[in-house]
């Protein structure tokens, strides 16, 4: 039977880099996000390989959450594949001089969007005894790195949230998993600098960085894979990054 997968974040980056691949590997998608005029595109472009449908929600608001997913479509509403993709990173502060928005905004679409959109999706897969959770985490998430401070924390929380979710949905056969980048070359610099795109091009210079594609290809490796299979935890660098805060920029 075709399979469903909900994206997260599908407007840019990985989750709209997922969102192609998955069609063109026949997946129905529910794509989410927060800008309309992408979603549509979006859309547009990727029915041409499979059923699509759009849900224009911000994580970061639980009531905008639940009332999106409990309008789903028939068609829709089984959801086999959840990827929690969306999230953010505002500002490089050292923590005496963090921005507080900033740090709620990453707490509320890291955190709690994460735990938000979940707690709409799982229940449905308990009671299939069957589904697949895929978290995107970061190497933020394992190693703390110079004024990444809440930020870190905030993928900490994911890391852990994923190994909690693994531990409680275990025995009801469901795979929980998590994929934790370092640098990839996505609108993520453009956010945490806001708007400043010559910083932000500078995160990317002297060294090749991961592209959206390359994350896709690996979470539609591990969806993949026979069912008895879980790949639990993965990290993926860039060849020239050995650690949240060596990159060989000469590469």
């Amino acid at each position: 039977m075709q399979q469903t997968a909900l994206i997260t974040g599908a407007t840019s980056g990985i989750g709209k880099a997922t969102a192609q691949l998955f069609a063109k590997n026949n997946i129905n998608l529910i794509l989410c996000g927060r800008r309309i005029e992408k979603l549509q595109q979006l859309q547009q472009d990727l029915s041409q390989f499979t059923k699509v449908h759009i849900l224009q929600f911000d994580v970061r608001y639980n009531e905008e959450v639940q009332n999106a997913i409990n309008c789903l479509p028939s068609e829709f509403k089984h959801i086999d594949i959840l990827i929690n993709n969306a999230g953010n990173a505002h500002g490089l502060d050292s923590i005496q001089n963090g921005n507080i928005d900033d740090w709620d905004a990453m707490i509320d679409g890291n955190v709690k969007g994460l735990l938000y959109v979940s707690k709409a999706i799982i229940p449905q897969m308990v009671e299939r005894n069957n589904g697949f959770i895929v978290n995107i985490g970061s190497i933020a998430g394992k190693d703390v790195y110079p004024n990444g401070n809440v930020y870190c924390a905030s993928k900490f929380a994911v890391n852990a949230l994923n190994k909690g979710m693994r531990i409680d949905l275990n025995q009801h056969n469901i795979r929980v998993s998590a994929i934790h980048p370092g640098l990839v070359e996505t609108e993520f610099s453009d956010v945490r600098f806001k708007g400043d795109s010559e910083r932000a091009k500078t995160v990317y210079q002297g060294y090749k960085a991961l592209q959206p594609e390359d994350i896709a290809d690996i979470i539609h490796f591990v969806v993949t894979r026979p069912y008895h299979v879980n790949i639990e935890d993965l990290i993926v660098y860039p060849t020239a990054q050995a650690s949240a805060t060596i990159v060989n920029k000469n590469a």
